[in-house]
């Protein structure tokens, strides 16, 4: 099935082929319902709508409730001073009705009420001074009546487009609705009482009442579901194909694994041992591996990751770790020597900063086999670096990958087991929409011996007891993390905002202070970073550029400032940067007032706990879905008509589905695989269609 069904192509008609919608409007519609086709309007759901279905003789009117009524114009009353209001007065024969218009040309309303004429009205009534007012009514010609609709919908808008341009343009798309053959399991359907896709997507646009605007309506649960299945079967799809491409068989005699256990200070967690149980498991099995790590701050993932590639080594092939970026690349460098030198492991590290004869020599030893371990950024994934036999890739971080970059990595080597990691613990609802194409395994325990931090609130106006208190703990020779605000999603602001806070603490605490922040070139953020953590400086002012992965057992004290700009997961990220060591550590976080409902909660959820996945479910709730991955690198669906704060069932229904769709029919060849290629194509699952166009 090389093309798409002829009968979706309106679906897929620019947005300026609609009614009012011309380069200038169809740009603006474009990128408020996130993509330029007809489908993607008609997936822009209302948020209210206006009831116009009311009727009764003005003498009767009720306060504060819309009317419709048939009227004749009386009088014009326009006001000498422009800043008052033009009025007319209008009559039904039971009483009158001032209609009310501020900032309005006299021409055009007597054009649109002269005197003398009959005109319908709506709008809502208002009592001022005891007469009765509608301010900027609807008005049109009796014979139009037809033209107000008794229920319009009001939708989400942008700057420039209007709810009438934006409506008109949607009754006009909803033209090209098709019948389309059925996708979802009939016993389903039924049981769930869902109308027809055709029908659901018309019922979007007319609301009868308050319920049909509500997320859990029939018709929203339906078109929310067609989002997810579709989700769902795209991951599953990926996941069927690459399990079959190639799987090996890791039978490990665990000889690395206990020279490296025999030099660790520690014993691994209960969950550490079950996480490896399952990637075992996975790496003996010929199928290819393909799961995510999930573990909180400092819940010990990296000791995990490499007791798995020694499952590779040990059978003559090679293993790679793959950093998010330079700092944390030789960091995993530091960790992982000791552990590799005691097994014997030969490994190098390569990142961007390799040039020349140093860089050549590291291919040379990648291409022959000679070294076991590669450890590095994405760029030991470019085309000029060849493996000799990778048997397992770990990706740190996965967030900054999303599925695309991770299909890629299968071309690196014969069925590569993937090992995904991330410090981000997810809702398990978004886990499956950005990771549906892989298992999942979790790091639920800390190590022990670690002291919970200490979180406190502190308002701004108090931060002058707070240094104070700071330099009474760098004389005691803690290290300190001082992250400045967020200011409005933009470097170059949070980069002068870090830089005036840089400024103010060197002249209270002199010279032993370092910044960084994401514009400055790796190799002088990787010189102020290794200065911090090795004692040369006492405070390290920061963007959140220290969010992920750094590791300073020795700083103790983390300032968060603003804290109430941050997300919750992102709050308890940067606090993970603390308490890695056995000395109690604590977390500032400064904030100032007045607080928003949204910002108290947020920061009473980080006083009360450091459970990072209940964190991240709270965060869901206060947020959405979008923000805590990052949609943008994730390749996390930010969905159209699916809210994962309210339709995470539905999501794990859609999941199940999947699988049993793949199990019984990984081609989509039956009656109901095709409805489904349908449904595919209908979302722009990509990575599904290329399948059936054999890419």
């Amino acid at each position: 099935m090389s093309q798409r069904p002829f009968e979706i192509d309106p679906l897929f008609r620019g947005l300026t082929t609609l009614p009012g919608l011309g380069p200038r409007n169809g740009k603006l519609v474009e990128k408020l319902v996130e993509g330029p086709r007809v489908a993607d309007l008609l997936f822009h759901g209302p948020a209210d709508f206006i009831d116009r279905r009311f009727t009764c003789p003005l003498s009767q009117a009720p306060n504060g409730k819309m009317l419709t009524t048939q009227v004749r114009v009386e009088k014009h009353y326009q006001n000498e001073r422009k800043s008052l209001p033009y009025r007319v007065k209008c009559t039904d024969g039971s009483g009158t009705v001032m209609l009310v218009f501020f900032h309005a040309k006299k021409g055009w309303i007597e054009k649109l009420l002269p005197l003398g004429s009959e005109r319908v009205i709506s709008g809502k009534i208002e009592y001022f001074q005891g007469q009765i007012q509608m301010v900027h009514p609807e008005v049109v010609k009796p014979q139009e009546r037809e033209s107000l609709e008794a229920v319009e919908p009001i939708y989400p808008l942008t700057a420039g487009i209007t709810n009438k341009v934006l409506r008109k343009a949607i009754k006009s798309a909803l033209n090209y609705v098709p019948k389309l053959p059925e996708w979802i399991d009939e016993a389903h359907k039924k049981r769930e009482n869902w109308p027809d896709w055709d029908d659901a997507v018309r019922s979007l646009h007319t609301p009868e009442s308050a319920k049909d605007l509500e997320p859990t309506s029939k018709v929203r649960m339906r078109l929310a579901y067609d989002e997810l299945l579709a989700n769902q079967l795209t991951l599953a799809l990926v996941r069927d194909r690459r399990r079959k491409i190639n799987g090996r068989s890791f039978i490990s005699t665990g000889d690395l694994r206990k020279k490296i256990e025999a030099v660790l200070p520690f014993n691994l967690t209960g969950a550490q041992t079950r996480c490896l149980a399952e990637i075992d498991k996975d790496m003996i099995a010929k199928a290819r591996m393909l799961r995510l790590l999930q573990g909180d701050v400092g819940s010990g993932k990296t000791i995990v990751a490499v007791l798995a590639m020694m499952n590779a080594v040990e059978n003559g092939a090679q293993a790679a770790i793959i950093a998010p970026t330079e700092i944390l690349a030789r960091q995993h460098e530091k960790s992982l020597r000791p552990w590799l030198e005691a097994a014997g492991v030969r490994f190098v590290t390569l990142t961007g900063r390799d040039k020349g004869k140093t860089r050549e020599v590291m291919l040379k030893q990648i291409k022959d086999g000679t070294a076991q371990v590669i450890l590095g950024t994405h760029s030991i994934f470019q085309s000029d670096v060849e493996y000799h036999d990778l048997g397992i890739a770990v990706i740190d971080e996965q967030h900054r990958f999303g599925v695309h970059q991770r299909m890629e990595l299968s071309t690196k080597g014969k069925g590569t087991d993937i090992l995904v990691m991330t410090a981000t613990p997810i809702p398990r609802s978004l886990a499956l929409t950005a990771y549906g194409d892989l298992e999942i395994s979790k790091l639920d325990e800390k190590p022990p011996g670690r002291k919970p931090v200490e979180t406190m609130l502190f308002s701004q106006e108090k931060l002058d007891d707070l240094v104070a208190a700071l330099k009474r703990k760098i004389a005691e020779g803690v290290r300190i993390y001082w992250v400045c605000p967020l200011v409005e999603e933009s470097d170059v602001l949070d980069l002068a905002a870090a830089e005036e806070r840089y400024d103010i603490l060197k002249a209270q605490f002199g010279e032993r202070i370092g910044l960084v922040h994401g514009r400055m070139k790796p190799t002088d953020k990787d010189e102020v970073m290794t200065a911090f953590a090795g004692g040369n400086l006492d405070i390290l002012v920061a963007t959140t550029v220290i969010e992920v992965g750094v590791d300073v057992p020795e700083a103790t004290i983390m300032v968060i400032e603003h804290a109430e700009r941050f997300g919750l997961s992102q709050l308890h990220q940067l606090r993970g940067r603390v308490g890695r060591s056995a000395e109690q550590s604590y977390c500032f976080l400064v904030y100032s007032g007045p607080l928003g409902e949204i910002a108290k909660e947020r920061l009473s959820i980080m006083r009360e706990t450091e459970d990072g996945f209940l964190i991240a479910e709270k965060d869901l709730e206060l947020r959405g879905s979008g923000d805590i991955l990052g949609t943008k690198q994730s390749g996390v669906t930010d969905f159209a008509l699916a809210d994962m704060t309210v339709h995470g069932e539905l999501l794990a229904t859609a999941r199940d589905d999947a699988k049993l769709i793949i199990s019984k029919s990984p081609e989509l060849d039956t009656r109901r695989g095709v409805s489904l290629k349908t449904l595919l194509y209908l979302f722009e699952r990509d990575q599904a269609i290329r399948y059936f166009r054999g890419g």
